[in-house]
């Protein structure tokens, strides 16, 4: 009878000190927070440099770059919200998730980072910009934005109110960045200890109205913002260009629209207008207000990152927390004379990323090689000690993290815009590190969402050491001439290894 009590209690000690070591085992692995502006274009970063820098408040932008790693060639593959975030989530182009353009909505049951995450253990939650349509899945809890959502007294959608009725949305008061952190931060407090965690907290500024909290509104007053050099850009025929472009004078129409009668965005800082102004200082007034409340809008992140931060360190996890901070995509400050995203030009098409995991990333670190967001995904498996799943195309870039040089990363980058129209024509390219070669092919592709109005197709090619603003098209030219035939060559390569059938013929 005693061997029988000393072999219970054995065993009864042996699962105790089985139970803490698997404990101890999924507490080893690092949480992650995932925190994704829209539109936060990497200008107006101030890490990146720029005119803007000394302008724009990044106390805690520059913080995670001080304490972990800068990406400076980070590009996504379709310069649009919806499919750039399906991308994010699945690791795939956007001709494999089938989310081209912003009416598409990515399939429940197809594969994504929460839902791998979620299997292995992870807690996951969701709290801020969805904008896939459908029901967010792999997320143990979420609270998202109807759409794009409000930017005062926001409403969200729940698990238990999904479907689409007023009566189903829960109303927040504050301003939603504010109101996004916060309920982030409660889902971090309600968290099971035992468990790593996975967290997205999604901003939606600073998408256009570019609105901001009312603390921020003398921000910028009776300040003169410098220009972009090409902020009176014409268009074509100053540049060679083969399409006009969404013009810094459209956003000035909405804001005269806006003071006067309903529009689709209600912009602060109203009314606003240009009347008995030329065309350049029109132009100089609308950047100046659009300038501003952009700052102001990104004023508003970068003070919730810093609330997530002081989080962690009060409660002892910094350590073994990831924190990255990323934009679905870039954005047009004036460049080009234009605004808004969509192209393949370097504004658009460039992701500004910062991360932090002080166990593994030295601070103040940067990574030049080219990364793309179908790479994110990758990364947060590699972190999470998981093979790279199947059905992510992207790569893990851990090791250029850690300081490493990576033998036979890529050189250059396939991109594929779909939402066709005459002003910003569907098109697809190839970024290396000095060259950018573009084809506008000029027709909708039978997706949701683009005009079906044909325009003539053309190309353009961009030396970015001659020319990093990409103020000349040179394709025409002949000293280029063998360098276009290798870079046709690559293109057609690129979109191959890729995988995308939707080729157009020349």
């Amino acid at each position: 009878m005693v061997v029988k009590k000393e072999l219970f209690y054995s065993i009864i000690l042996f699962t105790v000190i089985l139970g803490h070591g698997l404990q101890a085992q999924s507490s080893s692995r690092p949480n992650i927070v995932f925190i994704m502006s829209d539109d936060h274009t990497s200008q107006s970063w101030g890490i990146y440099g720029g005119i803007l820098k000394d302008y724009v408040q990044n106390k805690n932008i520059s913080r995670l770059a001080e304490e972990g790693a800068v990406l400076r060639n980070a590009f996504c593959t379709n310069s649009i919200c919806v499919p750039s975030r399906a991308s994010i989530l699945t690791g795939q182009y956007s001709h494999d998730n089938k989310v081209f353009t912003l009416q598409d909505s990515l399939n429940p049951h197809h594969d994504n980072i929460a839902k791998v995450l979620q299997e292995a253990g992870y807690q996951t939650g969701l709290f801020g910009k969805w904008h896939l349509k459908s029901q967010p899945m792999g997320f143990d809890d979420y609270m998202v934005l109807p759409g794009q959502g409000i930017y005062h007294d926001p409403y969200f959608r729940g698990r238990d109110y999904w479907e689409n009725n007023q009566k189903n949305l829960i109303q927040k008061k504050g301003f939603s960045t504010d109101v996004i952190t916060q309920m982030s931060l409660d889902w971090l407090d309600d968290r099971k200890t035992d468990q790593p965690f996975f967290l997205m907290c999604h901003f939606k500024a600073t998408h256009e109205p570019f609105d901001y909290a009312h603390r921020f509104e003398t921000l910028y007053q009776d300040v003169d913002i410098p220009t972009p050099d090409n902020l009176y850009d014409v268009g074509p025929s100053s540049t060679n260009r083969v399409f006009t472009g969404h013009s810094m004078d459209i956003l000035g129409q909405r804001y005269e629209q806006a003071s006067t009668g309903d529009f689709w965005a209600k912009y602060p800082g109203l009314p606003f207008s240009t009347e008995n102004l030329s065309a350049d200082s029109a132009r100089y007034q609308i950047y100046q207000k659009f300038i501003k409340d952009f700052m102001r809008s990104g004023a508003g992140i970068d003070e919730n990152i810093g609330h997530i931060l002081d989080y962690l360190d009060d409660r002892g996890l910094t350590e073994n927390t990831i924190v990255i901070y990323t934009s679905d995509q870039g954005y047009f400050l004036g460049e080009h004379g234009f605004f808004d995203k969509r192209m393949m030009l370097e504004e658009s098409l460039r992701m500004p990323f910062v991360i932090r995991y002080p166990k593994e990333i030295k601070g103040g670190s940067e990574v030049n090689d080219i990364i793309l967001n179908i790479d994110f995904p990758a990364l947060m498996a590699d972190y999470a000690g998981l093979e790279k799943p199947s059905f992510i195309a992207g790569q893990s870039f851990r090791e250029q993290l850690k300081g490493e040089s990576v033998k036979d990363w890529r050189n250059h980058m396939y991109y594929r815009y779909w939402t066709h129209s005459p002003t910003r024509p569907a098109h697809y390219g190839l970024r290396t590190e000095r060259y950018k070669l573009i084809y506008y092919y000029g027709r909708p592709m039978n997706n949701a969402g683009p005009q079906s109005e044909w325009t003539s197709p053309g190309w353009e090619l961009y030396d970015l050491e001659k020319d990093p603003f990409e103020n000349q098209n040179v394709y025409k030219e002949k000293k280029y001439r063998k360098i276009r035939q290798k870079l046709h060559k690559d293109l057609q390569q690129a979109m191959a290894d890729a995988g995308d059938q939707y080729d157009i013929k020349k």
